[in-house]
């Protein structure tokens, strides 16, 4: 029987091509650490001895895996869907995997800082919409891989983001602009794991309110789960309030588009009787005439991979860098002037 034939093997690639075994593997890895003239030799020997690179392989020689690893507190939101899409098109250009981890409760949640899986598996990690304990932010900063925070503001580290405080206290000014005293504030429940963009928001909120002179209620801030029942209870809420509010900012568009269920299942016209805002502009919002102020999430995803990219590459990058990406109100159907004004003090 003839002898088994050998594998080519990475030496042999950079053998013929004249370089090191690292160039071969940095080059077959797409980054652009490699010369025009290198790269041209050694894609050329590659295809010549039908040699495809094996990430294995190429972890031991570079001591990189190839792979970018993400938290997220759920992998059913909306937004986070949308990062992930923009975040898979830039790894997919540079010819990095996507591994996602998510940590929906507090034992998965435990686990994960516990074991810290990233720090093996992968070059970088993405921290999307998470909000973190002190003890688990320095966890992080000793993971030994660059780390971005995606949709949050981390002083210090590296962090992509919208300006939500900015884009709340907006939308806020809106309702105001529309003669809204009585605004409410639907959020997320902290058990979602947004807590992090949902104080953010509603601190925003809060600014526009004072702005304004208009008093702080806490009745008017009420918090739902995820589902059209929960969502029902927090609507039932503010609805009998003895002076319930004339218009809902919700946190998200996923609960804005349950409040909006909610309101005309009961009969309730919007925005005659109520003026509803999101935030996000989802997918459907446009559909359901939805205001929201819109965010651009899958550009999140794209700059959140760019800067991981970058981090891998290039060390000297300025591990603390922040990009910072715009928001805009959407003005639709689902918000309008207040039925029922009262002056402001001061007003004759």
């Amino acid at each position: 029987m003839p002898p088994a034939q050998r594998h080519p093997t990475m030496a042999d690639v950079a053998e013929r091509a004249g370089v090191s075994v690292s160039t071969v593997s940095r080059t077959l890895r797409g980054l652009s650490t490699v010369s025009d003239e290198a790269r041209e030799r050694v894609e050329a020997a590659a295809r010549e001895l039908s040699f495809v690179i094996s990430r294995q392989a190429s972890s031991l020689v570079t001591g990189k895996t190839g792979t970018v690893a993400v938290l997220a507190p759920t992998l059913g939101s909306w937004f986070v869907g949308q990062v992930l899409r923009g975040l898979s098109e830039v790894l997919r250009d540079a010819g990095l995997d996507l591994m996602v981890y998510s940590a929906a409760d507090l034992a998965e949640r435990a686990a994960f800082f516990d074991r810290l899986p990233a720090r093996r598996n992968a070059d970088a990690l993405l921290v999307v919409s998470f909000d973190l304990t002190e003890a688990e932010f320095a966890r992080l900063d000793g993971l030994g891989v660059p780390v971005v925070y995606v949709s949050q503001h981390a002083p210090g580290r590296a962090s992509v983001y919208v300006e939500d405080v900015a884009a709340a206290r907006a939308g806020t000014r809106y309702l105001r602009g529309l003669g809204h005293r009585r605004i409410a504030f639907v959020r997320a429940s902290p058990d979602t794991g947004f807590t992090c963009s949902s104080r953010t928001r509603l601190f925003g909120y809060r600014e526009a309110l004072a702005e304004a002179q208009l008093p702080y209620d806490d009745e008017l801030v009420v918090a739902t789960s995820r589902g059209r029942r929960n969502t029902a209870e927090a609507v039932g809420r503010l609805l009998c309030l003895a002076d319930p509010p004339t218009a809902v900012f919700a946190e998200t568009d996923e609960i804005a588009m349950e409040v909006l269920w909610v309101l005309r299942s009961s009969g309730i016209d919007v925005p005659g009787r109520i003026s509803v805002l999101g935030f996000d502009d989802h997918d459907h919002a446009e559909w359901l005439d939805l205001t929201t102020i819109a965010q651009p999430a899958v550009d999140v995803g794209r700059a959140a991979g760019t800067l991981a990219h970058t981090l891998i590459d290039d060390p000297a990058t300025d591990p603390a860098r922040h990009v910072v990406l715009p928001t805009c109100l959407i003005p639709r159907g689902t918000t309008g002037p207040a039925l029922f004004q009262e002056p402001d003090a001061g007003e004759a």
